[in-house]
């Protein structure tokens, strides 16, 4: 993937590598609110293809080929806020569940995996920070003011975990030694003038990596994880590979104005995000009728996490208030319904 990002207009380059597994030489992709500019197959125009509403079908495919296809996107007008858009002056995205096909033209599907490699360019002034999946291998000046960053995420993962931010940030930095003897830098960025409020939430992801090599034998699998909190973000929290995105209500405390359930609700959610590394991104979902697998098994690693460094009675106590609340109010109601449903009218 390279991403071109300008104020007014992106252009994203996506170059798949392709292989027929059915009897089929039609190939559908995912794409939503698209203008497709380029459609290469082995470095050829291709010219047996359709674009729908949601869609982009390709005909007459080899049964092994690549696939280049150049589209071009306007965050600074995608209201959805799904996909790559533009907030707070800064690009960021959101593609779970299905916010990737408003990227570029993908089987954006939980089941299909690749290894991704992420080029970010932007002007260097305005976004002096491009953060993708994966370990920084490359980074480099343009004329005009620009510059580059070369992102390689080594592990497959579905396209609802690839992130992008580009912006101006504060960066409070640490490392964490792993059982190994793998170092991992650690980077929180937050808007400018918060970082004396990301503190906390640091100790709670060394807290986190420690915990889960300690409780479950599970290491981190990068050389960097980061974390973005800032006000824009339109979701609470987002656990993507190697770059999660949060809300900066969810990350940013200090001793002044902060609360003891503001600090414990950080460190739950910080490991949340975490812990979603091995279940829910490395080890992830057939479909979204899944999706309670690894929301409901992540959960279940954070409570005990939460009740492994605090005190577990009283962490009990709080989740069966809200089994006892909202959860059985709302099993009780005409909004009742099954944790896996038959069907849905929309994932999100």
């Amino acid at each position: 993937l390279v991403f071109d990002l300008y104020d007014d207009a992106t252009l994203v380059t996506a170059v798949s590598q392709v292989k027929q597994q059915q009897e089929s030489n039609t190939l559908i992709l995912d794409g939503e609110t698209l203008e497709l500019k380029v459609l290469k197959v082995d470095g050829q125009d291709w010219q047996d293809y359709s674009v729908g509403e949601a869609s982009l079908e390709i005909r007459g495919l080899p049964s092994e080929f690549t696939l280049t296809v150049v589209t071009k996107i306007n965050p600074q007008a995608n209201t959805a806020l799904e996909g790559l858009y533009k907030s707070g002056g800064a690009f960021c995205t959101q593609c779970e569940a299905e916010g990737f096909r408003r990227i570029t033209y993908y089987l954006d599907r939980p089941d299909v995996l690749a290894r991704y490699t992420t080029t970010v360019i932007a002007d260097k002034a305005q976004y002096p920070y491009l953060l993708s999946n994966g370990n920084k291998i490359a980074q480099g000046e343009q004329e005009a003011g620009r510059h580059w960053v070369k992102w390689q995420d080594p592990h497959p993962k579905p396209a609802y975990l690839f992130a992008l931010v580009a912006g101006d940030f504060d960066v409070l930095r640490d490392q964490y030694v792993t059982q190994s003897g793998r170092q991992v830098a650690l980077e929180i960025f937050v808007d400018k003038g918060n970082l004396d409020r990301a503190g906390h939430a640091m100790t709670s992801l060394i807290n986190s990596m420690r915990w889960d090599e300690q409780r479950f034998g599970l290491e981190y699998d990068l050389d960097i994880y980061m974390i973005v909190a800032v006000d824009f973000f339109n979701m609470g929290a987002m656990e993507n590979k190697g770059l999660n995105i949060f809300n900066s209500k969810f990350v940013l405390a200090n001793e002044k104005t902060a609360t003891d359930t503001d600090y414990l609700g950080i460190e739950a959610v910080i490991g949340h995000e975490y812990f979603h590394n091995w279940t829910g991104n490395r080890v992830t979902c057939r479909d979204w009728f899944q999706l309670s697998l690894k929301e409901g098994l992540t959960v279940f690693r954070d409570q005990e996490f939460s009740s492994d460094l605090g005190s577990r009675a009283v962490n009990r106590i709080g989740n069966v208030r809200i089994i006892r609340g909202p959860q059985f109010a709302e099993d009780a109601s005409p909004m009742s319904h099954p944790i896996r449903p038959d069907k849905v009218i929309e994932m999100n």
